[in-house]
């Protein structure tokens, strides 16, 4: 009875009409009064029958003559009026309920619904014939063109898609392993293109009426919290990669600390660090590791804390910056050859000289950067330094890097921290490739490794409540996720 109704709701309203009048004549045949009549002899009254006026007698069936039924009483002041019953009507669903299974009625229905599924199965199967999808890996050597002509289309089609700004930045740098879906009608003319850009973004063109339009569908992102503590055996590194930290992470790791941490020599077995990262997924999908938010590092028994802000700096849990106004070392090292010491034997003359500064041993072309800002005050070259590059940054600090294989400031240029100011070398007196940095103070040559650095600026005081809070909650995180992590083990 169910399927009956569900599928009398599924009619166009002609057919509903339809059926709702041929359930009500069906109703009234089989509710009509029907009597035993039989025309005989002995209906016909006899002639010699008489008749008193005022009298009710009796008609035999087959002399009655057939009258419409009784229609419902309409008020005086309403029109006659037909409703036909629907499907929502209880006296109609009772009413198909009491047809039987084997009527003309069902009969027709099953015509009906088997009309519908075969409409049904022919536009599916129509839709699937006017967009067909096919994908083509990109191939070495691959061009657009050469794979619009693997999949059967035109050159102007290359030409009108070239010419969408997104799809002219994109398709013309297809590379091997790519792959690009092309969907087309019936006549084999392309109707939409897709190419996935990067693992969110997937760029989409359609054609309709012979224009090209191209839209940008982005996957929603979802960033997770990840917590992640390790104990240092060797490295740093090997370490940090144990523990699940990606390449990025560690670096990010050593970067935030690398103004206290000299990571090349002053790890130490059984230090340890912890940290709480962001992790972004898509369709439940790992796609990239995100930012660090809160870090701790015990190095030789020093607690170091980091807390990353709104503004994207970090800062430690009481709110002073991470960043100090200089490098610890201005280039990155394989080791140290030569430390700071005033009485050292120097390696070519063999006497003694005082070596002011420190060796920093690395491939030739290796980076070299500017500890600090500042201003270059000599950019040049003797037969013993080689290529040098002096930077005065204020009144009191004064950087020096020697035996550079090339410079790439000259003198006069306003330099930022971390800016790359030459490359590595072993030009000049030298016995092998390195740089050679001196930390000049107030005139007075300084071990760069063991000075105290210049702290930079705090977090600024409007916004030390706001950070005080976030610090709190984030290093309580930090400490609930160490204590269960050593309950786990």
């Amino acid at each position: 009875m169910a399927k009956l109704i569900t599928l009398f709701k599924l009619l166009p309203k002609a057919h509903q009409i339809a059926l709702a009048i041929l359930a009500i004549f069906t109703s009234l045949i089989l509710m009509f009064p029907s009597e035993d009549a039989q025309a005989s002899k002995q209906t016909s009254m006899e002639p010699s029958a008489k008749l008193e006026s005022h009298t009710r007698y009796q008609v035999p069936l087959a002399f009655r003559s057939p009258s419409a039924p009784e229609t419902s009483a309409k008020s005086d002041n309403s029109e006659d009026q037909t409703t036909l019953p629907t499907a929502d009507d209880e006296a109609f669903s009772a009413h198909l309920s009491s047809l039987s299974s084997g009527s003309k009625t069902d009969q027709i229905i099953d015509r009906i619904d088997g009309e519908l599924k075969a409409q049904q199965k022919a536009l599916k199967e129509a839709a699937e014939l006017e967009n067909q999808v096919e994908y083509y890996e990109v191939t070495k050597g691959d061009t657009l063109g050469g794979l619009f002509n693997r999949a059967g289309l035109t050159a102007k089609d290359v030409y009108d898609i070239t010419r969408l700004p997104l799809a002219k930045k994109n398709l013309l740098k297809i590379i091997p392993g790519e792959e690009i879906a092309i969907s087309k009608n019936a006549q084999g003319e392309l109707t939409e293109l897709s190419y996935r850009m990067d693992k969110i973004s997937t760029l989409v063109i359609t054609k309709a009426n012979d224009k090209y339009k191209e839209t940008v569908n982005k996957k929603s992102l979802e960033t997770r919290q990840s917590f992640i503590t390790a104990k240092i055996k060797s490295n740093f590194w090997s370490a940090a990669a144990d523990a699940g930290l990606s390449a990025n992470h560690i670096m990010q790791l050593a970067n935030i600390f690398g103004w206290d941490i000299d990571f090349a020599l002053d790890i130490r077995k059984n230090d340890h660090f912890s940290l709480i990262f962001e992790q972004e997924y898509a369709d439940g999908q790992f796609i990239r590791t995100g930012n660090i938010l809160a870090a701790e590092f015990v190095n030789q028994g020093e607690r170091y804390t980091a807390i990353r802000y709104k503004d994207g700096q970090y800062y430690s849990e009481t709110g002073n910056s991470m960043r100090k106004a200089f490098l610890r070392s201005p280039v990155d090292f394989k080791y140290v050859s030569s430390n700071f010491n005033p009485r050292r034997l120097h390696p070519v003359t063999g006497q003694v000289k005082a070596h002011r500064g420190v060796d920093y041993v690395a491939a030739i072309g290796t980076p070299i950067k500017a500890a600090g800002g500042g201003k270059v005050i000599e950019s040049s070259y003797n037969q013993y330094n080689g290529n040098y590059v002096f930077i005065k940054h204020n009144d009191t600090y004064t950087t020096k890097y020697l035996h550079l294989t090339k410079r790439s400031v000259k003198r006069g240029d306003t330099v930022k921290q971390g800016q790359i100011i030459g490359t590595l070398g072993r030009t000049g007196r030298v016995t092998g490739a390195h740089l050679h940095y001196e930390f000049i103070v107030n005139g007075v040559h300084r071990n760069p490794r063991t000075i105290d650095l210049p702290k930079s600026l705090p977090i600024n005081r409007s916004e030390k409540a706001k950070f005080d809070g976030l610090s709190k909650q984030l290093m309580a995180q930090l400490k609930s996720n160490q204590a269960q992590q050593v309950a786990s083990n």
